[in-house]
């Protein structure tokens, strides 16, 4: 169940710099340097979800470096994500594999063990979503981890994995699965794929990180010092005020505006002119 958290009121002028960033970086030319160019190289959704997930599982770090090693992943699989999980290819690998950072090869063989039970138990990871009520949740990405680690727990002697999921999920910010939720989910047909109907975009929440964290910070949007569960339910509370019916969009914002440095522009300089 979904914590409590303050609703935090947005200025007009941060507001108008949101939407300024949403629209700035939220286009296709984003897609290249990004993660999310994996699952969009497919048309069938599980070869999405598997190539979205890991891609996203490896997202800390620098985005070269992770590009790098989700393209190696993909290349383990000859590029047959679905394929290559439903015929248990992955039971072939040294589990000492440096895959990335501190993920090796015997959490990506934990993963798709899990993977394989879900899509022939479900058919596919949506399928599951819809079958879990994740949907139904006030926090749908903290049900549907729940329920996967379940399966995978399952399938894998018991163990779990926090390379693959976080297992403390009252702390967690949760960002790389809402990081792909946010690429399966939103439809708005630009950047993210929108694939899924398991999950309204409403339901979604902003990937919360350090650099994230530390931009809403500057810009008011979150009064808490740690970046956990508790701080994206605030910060997702505020911009929902904006925008209900999608305010992940301004995921893309918080980013471009730490890029470009336009925090000092609240302080009264003024707004580029779109």
């Amino acid at each position: 169940m979904i914590m409590d958290a303050e609703k935090m009121t947005v200025p007009r002028d941060v507001a108008e710099l949101l939407d300024y960033e949403a629209a700035r970086i939220n286009n296709i030319g984003f897609v290249d340097s990004d993660p999310v160019q994996f699952p969009r190289r497919f048309s069938r959704l599980q070869d999405i979800e598997i190539s979205g997930l890991l891609a996203a599982m490896i997202a800390w770090g620098n985005r070269k470096m992770i590009c790098r090693d989700a393209e190696r992943m993909l290349a383990l699989m000859d590029h047959e994500p679905y394929r290559y999980v439903m015929d248990e290819g992955y039971e072939d690998l040294d589990g000492e594999m440096n895959l990335h950072r501190t993920f090796f090869g015997r959490h990506f063989k934990y993963f798709l063990r899990g993977m394989n039970r879900i899509y022939r138990d479900y058919g596919s990871l949506d399928a599951f979503s819809a079958a879990v009520g994740a949907g139904d949740d006030a926090a749908p990405s903290w049900k549907l981890v729940a329920e996967m680690q379940k399966v995978m727990s399952d399938v894998n002697g018991g163990e779990t994995c926090s390379q693959c999921l976080p297992v403390n999920l009252d702390q967690t910010a949760l960002k790389r699965i809402n990081m792909a939720l946010r690429w399966f989910v939103r439809n708005d047909g630009i950047v993210d794929m929108g694939c899924w109907k398991s999950i309204p975009k409403s339901k979604l929440f902003i990937p919360l990180d350090v650099h994230v964290g530390n931009v809403s910070r500057e810009l008011g949007l979150l009064t808490r010092k740690a970046n956990d569960r508790k701080s994206v339910e605030q910060l997702t509370s505020g911009l929902r005020t904006l925008r209900p019916e999608d305010p992940a969009v301004y995921d893309f914002a918080l980013f471009g505006i730490g890029v470009s440095g336009r925090t000092r522009e609240v302080t009264g300089e003024g707004l580029p002119q779109l």
